[in-house]
């Protein structure tokens, strides 16, 4: 789904040591990750949805706006209709995500729209898990789950989500989100629900200031507990914000390609990842639904570097600032740390890298 909103981009002095990077990656959605191949299948396998041809996807997938990019991406939702097609698309997800060797993901998933069209929580868990599995042991690629209320369908959604957290989640589950349209879609209404979650041990990510301003970051942080931000675009409109973020370590889960296709930015030379930087927030990158901006995590890594005027070492950090935002484990971020820095030194000096592609960097529970 290379979606014609998708900025320029010239070739990268950096993108061989970007691809072999290991690298987690925290902000991902599960349906906006299914390549051109796996939603062609899937139009094929329900058709009169969504078309089945390439050719005919990538004008489909070229939206105009915000909105417009809700309306498709639920459009693909549609096109998961049973437990089977759950598997189907997150082992392939997590396929994909294994060959830019991201060795750890976050993925936020949304069971309550899979509820909504006849997919019990319990078979979409079950599903998800059977699928987690078989890509550790196939690809060595660990995943753990978001549950991620969409806001645009309000509190009864939010009670879904909660419902299938709280008596369906599995130890993956990790984190409670927030995500869809901000405007019209105030952060405080949610308040209750994710101090059930909270309570039951799970982490508040909710997306926040992507297409707001920065008081639904205030809103996010105040009102949800957030540990981390969805995107935080705006923030950099406010010093105070940034200056909090950076004092209590609150990361910023930054997705370049995707706020130039949904309008949040402008263009990429004014995207305000340096003045995050330069204020000491942590900053992540991520690639938000991928294919549907014509972008990889690789990409965003490229870009990350040419706006941050970054080197091999400060591309690592980088990579290091996911793997520290994460929900892993302390053994976890150690051994994918270490992975990290062999693969610099290796590169740097011309010898082995420590750290085996595809051994595995381990999990945490909720």
């Amino acid at each position: 789904m290379v979606s014609t909103n998708q900025t320029p981009h010239s070739p990268s002095p950096y993108a061989a040591f970007i691809a072999g990077l290991p690298k987690a990656e925290l902000h991902v959605h599960h349906v906006g990750s299914a390549s051109p191949e796996t939603v062609a299948k899937l139009a094929a396998r329900h058709p009169g949805r969504v078309p089945s041809d390439p050719a005919a996807l990538a004008e489909y997938f070229a939206f105009r706006d915000f909105a417009h990019f809700v309306e498709v991406y639920l459009s693909v939702v549609d096109l998961i209709v049973d437990g089977e097609d759950v598997r189907r698309l997150t082992y392939e997800v997590a396929r994909e995500m294994a060959g830019q060797n991201i060795r750890y993901a976050e993925l936020t998933m949304t069971p309550y729209t899979s509820e909504l069209r006849g997919i019990a929580p319990e078979l979409f868990v079950e599903a998800i898990e059977d699928a987690r599995v078989a890509a550790e042991r196939d690809h060595g690629i660990a995943l753990q789950w978001i549950f991620d209320i969409p806001g645009e369908s309000g509190l009864p959604a939010a009670e879904g989500t909660l419902r299938a957290a709280l008596d369906h989640g599995p130890s993956s589950l990790v984190g409670f989100g927030l995500g869809g349209p901000e405007i019209g879609v105030p952060r405080p209404q949610f308040k209750p629900y994710f101090d059930q979650a909270r309570a039951a041990g799970l982490r508040s990510v909710p997306h926040a200031g992507e297409t707001t301003g920065p008081q639904t970051v205030w809103d996010a942080l105040n009102d949800l507990g957030a540990e981390r931000i969805g995107h935080g675009t705006s923030a950099a409109q406010d010093p105070a914000l940034l200056e909090h973020l950076a004092a209590h370590g609150i990361p910023l889960e930054v997705c370049p390609t995707s706020n130039i296709a949904t309008r949040a930015v402008e263009h990429l030379d004014v995207h305000p990842i340096r003045a995050m930087v330069q204020a000491g927030v942590t900053v992540t990158v991520n690639s938000d639904d991928p294919p549907m901006f014509g972008t990889h995590l690789n990409r965003e890594y490229e870009i990350a570097a040419r706006l941050l005027d970054l080197d091999e070492a400060g591309i690592a950090g980088l990579a290091h600032n996911a793997v520290d935002a994460s929900f892993m484990d302390d053994a976890g971020k150690a051994a994918l740390s270490a992975e990290i820095d062999g693969y610099l030194v290796a590169h740097t000096t011309g010898t082995t890298a420590g750290g085996a592609a595809g051994s595995s960097i381990g999990s945490t529970g909720a």
